[in-house]
C-alpha cells in the first residue's frame, strides 16, 4: 500500500450518500454528503435509484475538489442490506428500489423459508420479510412471474455498473439476503428454481475486496474519480462500519449504538442461532462476521425526552447509579435480538424519583440489553474475548460510553472515525493484504475507557432482575436466562 495513495469510500445510506477520502495512515482528507428522499407507506419503503447516482456524483465532486486526483488508487461502496431493484439490459431501473426495511413480502418470506429450509438451517438463519429474496419474489409476482429482459441489482450493483460502464458481479455481503449460500459460495439453484426465480436473473457473485473493474470515461466525467481507478467489491453498511471500527480479528466486536443497537463480531466459523436472530456475513479474508440487531437503542431518549438537552440530562443521570427504575427501553413493538419476539413491548418496573432518574434508567436499560446480547453470543459459542469498539451516534456521550463499559465490565475503545464510508476506504486500501493489517495502520483510537469495577458490582443486581423479568414474560428462554445469570455471578 503506497504511503501517498488516497482511498475513496462511499456509503449509500437511507437518508444520504456520503463520500470520504482517506490517506494510507487513516487521516480523513475530505468528505461530503448529499441527502436522499424516500417514500413510506405502512410496510412499504421505496427509493428512486436515480437519486443514488445523482447524489453520488455531486458528493464526489465536492469531496475530491481538494484532493490530488493522481493519488486516488481505488474506491469501494457499501449500501443498505437487503435493498434491491430490477434493472433492464442497459442497467436502467425496471422497478423502484425496495429498501432494507420494506416488509411487504411476508407471505413470500414464509414460502422462501419453507422451500429452502435445509439451506437456511445449514447457514444458521431464517429469511425475514425485509430480506431481498422475498422482495424479489414479490416483484416477480407483481410482473405475473415474467422476468424477460430484467435482472436483480442490489443497491451497490446499480451504482458500480454506472461507474464501470458494464454489468458487474455482486459482492457476497449484499447477496446474502438474496439467498446466496456463503458455505458453498454459490446460489442455491434448486431452491431458486422451486421458488420460480428464472435462470439468468441473478448476478454473478464475488467476495468483498475483489476488483470489479475500473472507472470508465463516462463514470469519470460524472463523478470526478479519475478514469482507470480500481472499483473494489464492497460490503453492506453494517459490515462497513465494522471494518471502520477495526473489529477484524477473531473475538473482536463492534457495538454500534444509534437509533438501534447493532453488534458485529469475528469468528473462525459461522455461529448458528436456533432462533435465527443472529446471522453471519463472510469477511474478505474468509473468516465469519456474526451479527445481530436489537430494536433497543438511543431512539428511546428522544422519544421519551423530545427537544431536550441530552448532555444536561447525562450530567444529572450520573447521580443515579443504579436508577430506581428498571427499563426495557423499546420504542415500538417487536424485538429482534438477543431474542426474536414480534409482540415484545417496552416496560418500566418501579416509579422514577424524578426525570434524571428516569433518564438514567433508560441509559442503563440499553446497557443491560447490550450485556444480555453478549451473554447470548457467549452461549451460542461466539468468541467475545477480543477488543470491543463502540461506534454510532451515542458515542457523542462520553458518560454513556463509560456507563456501558461499567455494565459490561470490560474495556471499550472509542474511535476517531468509524462511519461506513471510512470502512469502505479501508477495504479499498486492502487489495494487496488482509483488512486486519490495513486496519492496524488506518484505524485511529481516540480513547480507551476502563470499567469502574465498583460500578460493575452496583449494576450486577439490577441486570439480573431484568433478565428474570424477561424470562417471566416468556421472551427469554430459561437456558438463555440461566446462562446470563451464571455469567453475572462470576
Amino acid at each position: 500500500m503506497s504511503d501517498d495513495a488516497c482511498w475513496l469510500g462511499v456509503d449509500l445510506g437511507t437518508q444520504s450518500v456520503r463520500v470520504l477520502a482517506a490517506a494510507s495512515n487513516g487521516e480523513v482528507l475530505a468528505r461530503a454528503s448529499r441527502p436522499l428522499g424516500s417514500r413510506r407507506d405502512g410496510p412499504r419503503h421505496e427509493q428512486d435509484p436515480g437519486q443514488w447516482w445523482e447524489a453520488l456524483t455531486s458528493a464526489c465532486h465536492e469531496a475530491l475538489a481538494g484532493v490530488e486526483k493522481a493519488s486516488i488508487a481505488a474506491v469501494a461502496i457499501c449500501g443498505t442490506s437487503g435493498t434491491i431493484l430490477l434493472v433492464d439490459g442497459a442497467g436502467e431501473p425496471a422497478s423502484p428500489a425496495l429498501m432494507y426495511d420494506d416488509s411487504r413480502a411476508g407471505a413470500e418470506a414464509k414460502l422462501a423459508n419453507d422451500t429452502g429450509a435445509e439451506v437456511w438451517d445449514a447457514l444458521g438463519y431464517r429469511i425475514q420479510p425485509s430480506w431481498a429474496l422475498p422482495k424479489l419474489l414479490w416483484l416477480l409476482r407483481e410482473r405475473d412471474g415474467s422476468a424477460y429482459g430484467v435482472r436483480v441489482a442490489h443497491q451497490v450493483d446499480f451504482v458500480t455498473r454506472r461507474l464501470i460502464g458494464c454489468e458487474v458481479p455482486a459482492d457476497s455481503s449484499h447477496a446474502l439476503k438474496t439467498g446466496y449460500d456463503l458455505l458453498r459460495d454459490a446460489w442455491p439453484e434448486d431452491v431458486m428454481a422451486a421458488l420460480g426465480v428464472p435462470d439468468g436473473i441473478l448476478p454473478a457473485v464475488v467476495r468483498p475486496g475483489t476488483q470489479l473493474g475500473t472507472v470508465d470515461r463516462a463514470g469519470a466525467e460524472a463523478t470526478g474519480i479519475p478514469a482507470g481507478t480500481a472499483v473494489i467489491a464492497g460490503m453492506t453498511d453494517g459490515c462497513a462500519a465494522q471494518l471502520a471500527a477495526g473489529a477484524l480479528s477473531v473475538g473482536d466486536w463492534s457495538s454500534v449504538l444509534g437509533t438501534t443497537l447493532v453488534l458485529k463480531g469475528v469468528a473462525a466459523e459461522p455461529i448458528r442461532d436456533p432462533h435465527g436472530a443472529l446471522y453471519s456475513h463472510r469477511s474478505p479474508d474468509g473468516s465469519w462476521l456474526p451479527g445481530g440487531a436489537s430494536s433497543v437503542g438511543a431512539g428511546v431518549l428522544t422519544d421519551r425526552f423530545p427537544a431536550r438537552n441530552l448532555a444536561e440530562l447525562d450530567r444529572r443521570a450520573a447521580a443515579h447509579e443504579p436508577s430506581g427504575v428498571l427499563v426495557y427501553p423499546l420504542v415500538s413493538r417487536g424485538e429482534r435480538f438477543p431474542f426474536a419476539v414480534p409482540k415484545a413491548e417496552g416496560f418500566m418496573l418501579g416509579r422514577p424519583r424524578d426525570e434524571a432518574d428516569h433518564f438514567a434508567g433508560l441509559l442503563q436499560g440499553v446497557a443491560y440489553v447490550e450485556r444480555l446480547c453478549f451473554d447470548y453470543l457467549d452461549r451460542l459459542g461466539a468468541p467475545i474475548d477480543g477488543e470491543l469498539s463502540l461506534t454510532g451516534g451515542a458515542t457523542r456521550s462520553r458518560y454513556w460510553c463509560q456507563l456501558r463499559a461499567d455494565v459490561l465490565g470490560r474495556e471499550v475503545r472509542l474511535l476517531e472515525s468509524a462511519d461506513p464510508a471510512f470502512g469502505m476506504a479501508l477495504l479499498a486500501a486492502s487489495t494487496d493484504r488482509p483488512p486486519p493489517a490495513t486496519a492496524r495502520e488506518m484505524v485511529r483510537v481516540r480513547e480507551v475507557l476502563e470499567p469502574r469495577h465498583d460500578r460493575t458490582e452496583r449494576f450486577r443486581e439490577p441486570y439480573v432482575r431484568l433478565v428474570d423479568a424477561l424470562e417471566r414474560r416468556g421472551w427469554l428462554e430459561f437456558v438463555d436466562a440461566a446462562h446470563a445469570r451464571a455469567r453475572a455471578a462470576r
